[in-house]
């Protein structure tokens, strides 16, 4: 790391910082122990008339519980591969990924997914939709009827709770998306540019209700992102990949969110420090 990018940016050491065996203040996740998701020398190679072609290389981090991880990278560098990878939609050419010390090998719903486009069902009500997967692991009745209220409330979505799908913005589907995996209580959330199709007030809205959620539910988080300052506003983490093949170039703490809602600073993104931090992210993206 440069000189130039340890100038009064939370006064970094001269390696790249380092996210385990920290202590964070408040509620911010305890990283010391065992990781939640264990990312080892991963590789993705696609086949292809001209043979391999290889989307990742070499991708090794952790993910610890109650983390916000927002990742970053030029289009095509692999970072909607890595979270498919992570959902158990497809394996790594090789290397490993774990979910608490267990080999990921397919989908389940210890893991959460939203994507851009929600994959809602058009003919149900909301309420339908966020109930689906308890009914269909064959929760309770009264039980899920009881969750289904919870996380409705949770995206305020409370009064739309009979409301087809087609009726929604894409704000709201987006809502109905988060409330559908979150319901599931699973180990971790990802999320694929859930925002990127939305207008500019509607995805800051969404980016508000977001951290709100991970907040109050100490959910852990690993989001992909094409935006820098969404990464900056919403992340306890950022992690940049380099151009295809993908690889880890830069993996850092960041506090802004952290900012934002314990000190009620949404105009954080206007600091000498958060400028710092965008300019640098922006310059190692367009390097690439």
């Amino acid at each position: 790391m440069s000189a130039e990018w340890k100038e009064n940016i939370y006064e970094p050491s001269d390696e790249l910082i380092s996210v385990q065996n920290v202590n964070y203040k408040g509620r911010e996740p305890q990283v010391e122990g065992e990781a939640l998701i264990s990312i080892d020398k991963v590789d993705l190679n696609y086949n292809s008339k001209d043979g391999p072609i290889k989307a990742l290389e070499n991708i090794s981090f952790n993910i610890f519980r109650g983390e916000f991880v927002c990742v970053l990278g030029p289009s095509g560098c692999g970072k909607s591969t890595l979270l498919k990878i992570l959902a158990g939609f497809i394996k790594p050419s090789a290397g490993s990924v774990k979910l608490s010390g267990e080999e990921i090998t397919g989908t389940d719903w210890h893991r959460g997914v939203v994507f851009q486009n929600p994959p809602l069902y058009a003919w149900f009500t909301v309420r339908e939709n966020v109930a689906f997967g308890p009914k269909v692991r064959n929760i309770p009745k009264e039980e899920y009827k009881k969750l289904t209220d919870e996380y409705l409330a949770k995206v305020h979505l409370t009064e739309f709770a009979e409301k087809k799908i087609y009726e929604l913005s894409g704000g709201m589907k987006q809502r109905v998306s988060i409330a559908r995996a979150l319901i599931n209580n699973p180990e971790i959330l990802l999320m694929d540019e859930p925002f990127g199709a939305l207008d500019a007030l509607t995805r800051e809205k969404m980016q508000d209700l977001t951290r709100n959620i991970w907040w109050d539910t100490g959910k852990t988080i690993f989001f992909i992102t094409h935006d820098v300052e969404e990464a900056l506003l919403l992340g306890t983490r950022v992690i940049v990949l380099s151009r295809h093949p993908g690889k880890v170039i830069e993996d850092i703490q960041v506090e802004f969110s952290r900012q934002i809602l314990e000190d009620g600073n949404a105009d954080i993104k206007f600091s000498p420090n958060f400028y710092k931090y965008r300019e640098k992210l922006l310059r190692l993206i367009n390097a690439q």
